[in-house]
């Protein structure tokens, strides 16, 4: 199959077009080559409680991708590339897609890497993989993302580091006894690697505070937050009943126990319960509770991107194609309207509207950060402003929006989520025998992240 070849242009600032069949076909905006996924699976994603979690981020990696390689009838050597997202990785995981295609025994001559865009750095794995292909680079490659929040480092500040490296120089006992002297209670504060990594170093914000600050500017209530968390549980345990969620693949650890969903879901959930919560980055007069917002998780998701060349040389039916992918950047401090950044501009050089596309997974970091960004797309303001329009873009359904729950519900292992709200957005399309989805992320430091894709 060849595809028109285009050229990736500026999005024009002319008004998007309404285009109502969904039968046609979308160009690739990658080039002349297809980009294919095959196949993909992920981890339960499970609730950090307090402590380290059973599971290192190598090793969920590892757990969700033997399955997902075994039910393929090529060797995994075949793999050209393996590529994944991470965000915090231990010590001993550096290069962590480089350990996973050691462990699954792609070879010692498959290269891999590791990329970081934050919350989008699963998405940013598979957009990597799509340019790999599309450059004829590699053919097949497994690309994903994974993140152990539970395991977050924990470190030594300054003062500790430096008493250290001077206790190492320390030779004789006077030296000792002196450097001993100069130790400080202040020096065993330590660095919370995961507080440190969800707040915005150059404004000096939290991610939570950067939702309320978005929440005010659209006149999001606590009401409305806490009714969407209360939607979210509601649509995840209805997704869970429903056996929805066939991505997922059973883990087990060293114990013999055995991990089969995502256990942050509380179907109990109701806006009585929710109402007690007190609100957590901006006492005591915010609306960001710990209850509207993504929950700390670990988990991995990982999906097979082919050409068509390994389609055919593998005898591999593929499920989806990647067709478009966008990055945008806005102000830090308004990092949640990141969506609204990058699927306009989608929207925008392929002709579409909402009607356009069937379902839409947006990363639930704050139940505040997806309100608002339906807000925006509605705000005649704001679109003419901010995104160039000549009108409100218009109204985004909720009947096609996270319709199995999202990260308020299962979580948000920062690492992993872009790759996951991708593969369960191919796998919804799979299900409802429908055409087009977009999966989209806000990102920390002010930056938004969109892929479309389109059942095969």
């Amino acid at each position: 199959m060849t595809t028109k070849k285009t050229t990736r242009k500026k999005v024009s600032k002319k008004k998007i077009s309404t285009v109502k069949s969904k039968t046609r076909t979308t160009k690739n905006h990658y080039g002349r080559r297809a980009i294919y996924i095959v196949d993909g699976a992920r981890s339960p994603q499970l609730k950090a409680r307090g402590k380290q979690g059973p599971f290192s981020a190598a090793d969920l990696a590892v757990n969700c991708s033997r399955p997902l390689l075994a039910r393929q009838d090529f060797d995994p050597t075949a793999i050209d590339e393996v590529i994944m997202g991470c965000v915090m990785p231990s010590a001993d995981e550096a290069n962590i897609a480089r350990i996973l295609g050691l462990r699954l025994h792609c070879g010692n001559d498959v290269p891999a890497y590791t990329v970081q865009r934050n919350c989008a750095s699963g998405m940013q794995a598979l957009d990597s993989a799509a340019q790999s292909i599309a450059m004829r680079r590699s053919e097949l490659i497994l690309a994903g993302g994974v993140e152990s929040m539970s395991r977050a480092p924990v470190m030594l500040n300054g003062h500790m580091v430096n008493w250290l490296s001077d206790w190492m120089r320390a030779k004789t006992i006077t030296q000792k006894v002196k450097t001993i002297a100069q130790l400080r209670p202040k020096f065993f504060a330590p660095i919370i690697g995961l507080l440190r990594g969800l707040s915005d170093p150059v404004k000096g914000l939290s991610m939570g505070q950067t939702a309320e600050i978005i929440a005010d500017k659209f006149n999001i209530s606590r009401e409305m937050m806490d009714h969407y968390a209360v939607q979210s549980h509601q649509r995840l345990n209805m997704a869970q009943e429903n056996n929805n969620l066939t991505e997922i693949e059973t883990i087990y650890d060293t114990n013999g126990n055995f991990y089969s969903h995502d256990d942050g879901v509380r179907p109990d959930t109701d806006m009585a319960s929710l109402a007690k919560l007190k609100p957590v980055f901006d006492r005591p007069f915010g609306n960001v509770t710990a209850g509207n917002s993504a929950q700390i998780t670990d988990g991995a998701s990982v999906l097979l991107l082919a050409s068509e060349k390994a389609l055919k040389d593998h005898n591999l039916t593929p499920v989806a194609q990647i067709l478009d992918c966008e990055w945008a950047g806005l102000e830090p401090a308004q990092m949640g309207l990141g969506p609204v950044h990058a699927i306009t501009p989608i929207l925008q050089r392929n002709k579409y509207d909402f009607n356009d596309i069937d379902y839409f997974e947006i990363n639930e970091a704050f139940a505040a950060q997806v309100l608002a960004c339906l807000a925006a797309w509605q705000d005649e303001q704001y679109c003419k402003q901010e995104l160039q329009l000549n009108a409100p873009l218009g109204e985004l359904s909720m009947d096609k929006l996270n319709v199995d729950g999202g990260g308020i519900s299962l979580g948000h292992p920062v690492g992993a989520s872009g790759a996951r709200i991708v593969l369960h957005l191919m796998n919804i399309l799979q299900r409802t025998k429908t055409t087009r989805g977009i999966a989209s992320l806000c990102i920390g430091g002010g930056q938004g992240g969109a892929m479309m894709i389109e059942r095969v």
